[in-house]
């Protein structure tokens, strides 16, 4: 009996947390640290998950989770560069890593040579 209890208390809980959109869901309320890597030449021109063209010019990111369209301020944590992109892709899929931006994101952040480095990510209103 007290395992049903608590099968049930956990089901209601998990059921209950299975809404609310990752980081919240008010504009502006989203706050992440973690790595941060790029994707260039080898996707442009390809199709993003949200349908347009990935331009590895343009100021974009991949998030898992972030609604496509949200603007993001994305700040490297070892040079405290930063730069506004917008959510058009999903990703990414390397495990550690919170955000995948594009070459010209990337080129703004400082981070070309290594590649991956640690960033905090944070919603824009």
């Amino acid at each position: 009996m007290r395992r049903l209890t608590a099968l049930l208390m956990l089901s209601g809980l998990l059921a209950g947390c299975s809404g609310l959109p990752f980081g919240g869901g008010v504009p502006g309320d989203y706050r992440a640290e973690g790595k941060a890597s790029y994707y260039g030449k080898a996707h442009h021109g390809n199709k993003t998950a949200s349908g347009e063209r990935f331009d590895q010019n343009a100021l974009t990111a991949a998030h898992r989770t972030l609604p496509f369209g949200t603007r993001v301020k994305v700040t490297n944590l070892n040079n405290d560069r930063s730069v506004v992109v917008r959510i058009n892709d999903r990703g990414p899929f390397a495990r550690g890593r919170i955000i995948d931006v594009s070459r010209k994101a990337a080129e703004s952040l400082d981070m070309i040579r290594s590649g991956v480095v640690p960033v905090r990510v944070e919603s824009l209103k």
